[in-house]
């Protein structure tokens, strides 16, 4: 079992903060941004002046799943100014939407370079276990719900359909002069997963978006992990 699992569960929590999330990711094979928490203003500051600007501010709080609707999330900060001012709108926001919420600080993360929004997700079926699914990511997962399904595990002849199958498969290919995603990449990412999955029956739930695709490869940009609960 992962480090990362088990030290989950030793201090009673189901959901993976999004620094553990990536840390996961990681293990399995999949690129994500860098990721450092900050447990003050000024370690913020010296964390976004190593990693380097512009970079992304996020609430980091075990009891805050939706950080956007909290007003957890602050992107583009491009000065040591920028991200002063972010951490304490962040903070003075999250303490009035989220009053009861334990804050560990904020995490600091690169701000990726944009590209075709895709979503991988694994939640398990009473019946079937571990199912996958893949489709456009970002908002328009929500918006369009334009996604495929297959159960784990996956052979590369499932990865390839569950790509093709969606609707928006034409924006992966390059729609309109935009750049082709490495379809390629994104097999072996979902290939990936279902292994993993296969073999870690502690995991209930599973959502990696945004992951950006690009021509030479894919990062994700957001991930959250829910595991079983055996109590």
């Amino acid at each position: 079992m992962s480090r990362i699992i088990e030290e989950t569960k030793k201090s009673k929590r189901t959901v993976l903060t999004e620094i553990e999330s990536k840390q996961l990711l990681k293990e399995i094979g999949i690129k994500t941004t860098e990721i450092e928490l900050a447990a003050s203003e000024n370690e913020a500051i010296t964390i976004s002046q190593k990693m380097g600007f512009p970079v992304v501010l996020k609430i980091a709080s075990p009891d805050i799943s939706h950080k956007s609707d909290a007003g957890g999330v602050k992107v583009g900060l491009k000065t040591k100014e920028d991200v002063s001012k972010a951490y304490k709108d962040i903070m003075t926001s999250v303490k009035q939407k989220c009053p009861g919420a334990k804050i560990e600080g904020v995490s600091v993360q690169n701000m990726a370079k944009p590209g075709t929004e895709v979503i991988i997700g694994m939640t398990k079926d009473p019946q079937f276990g571990p199912v996958l699914m893949f489709g456009l990511g970002g908002v328009w997962v929500e918006v369009l719900k334009d996604v495929s399904f297959r159960i784990v595990p996956l052979t590369r002849r499932d990865a390839q359909e569950m790509i093709k199958e969606i609707k928006g498969y034409k924006l992966l290919e390059g729609f309109r002069g935009s750049e082709p995603a490495n379809i390629g990449m994104l097999e072996e990412m979902l290939l990936k997963i279902s292994d993993y999955m296969e073999k870690t029956p502690e995991i209930k739930e599973m959502d990696i978006n945004p992951i950006f695709a690009y021509k030479d490869g894919a990062v994700a940009v957001d991930a959250r992990v829910v595991l079983e609960n055996d109590a």
